[in-house]
């Protein structure tokens, strides 16, 4: 297991007049991998939150700047719209199968689904504003050292 190649980028967000930090990582993520700008892309997301319906909190504010509930319909809807086609590289109790590591995912332009967090991934480098491939490892108990990185739930392609 080989680490990624990481590009530091905001997919456009200061570029747009956004400021100051936010858990925007899906704005950012599909932005950077559909090559749309950030503001078009945070806007669609914003609407879709806002329409959504409510959920046990009540109804969400129309805002991407606080993360996306990547599970409804219409966030789905979007990325299909969008062109992309969703790939899942793990099932319940299937354990880690793809990790954020070089060689473990396809070549072109993907949006991964991680734990917390969606990063784009475009022909084999992370861009996003930290690396959040949590590289490292662990001192098994028979002594030997394994390489980690973190596990990918799945990821939207854009096909070429």
């Amino acid at each position: 297991m080989q680490q990624m190649p990481f590009i530091k980028s905001d997919g456009g967000r200061a570029a747009a007049g956004f400021k100051g930090n936010a858990g925007d990582c899906v704005a950012r993520a599909v932005a950077i991998a559909s090559g749309r700008s950030y503001a078009e892309v945070y806007a669609a997301l914003a609407k879709g939150t806002g329409a959504q319906r409510a959920g046990k909190c009540g109804k969400r504010r129309a805002s991407a700047r606080n993360g996306i509930n990547t599970t409804r319909k219409w966030f789905k809807d979007y990325m299909t719209s969008l062109g992309f086609v969703w790939v899942p590289t793990m099932t319940i109790g299937s354990g880690c199968k793809v990790h954020l590591a070089k060689g473990e995912l396809p070549m072109g332009r993907l949006v991964v689904s991680l734990s917390k967090h969606m990063a784009a991934v475009i022909d084999g480098a992370i861009h996003d504003t930290h690396d959040p491939s949590r590289w490292g490892g662990v001192l098994e108990a028979d002594g030997e050292w394994r390489t980690t990185a973190r596990c990918v739930y799945g990821y939207w392609l854009l096909p070429a």
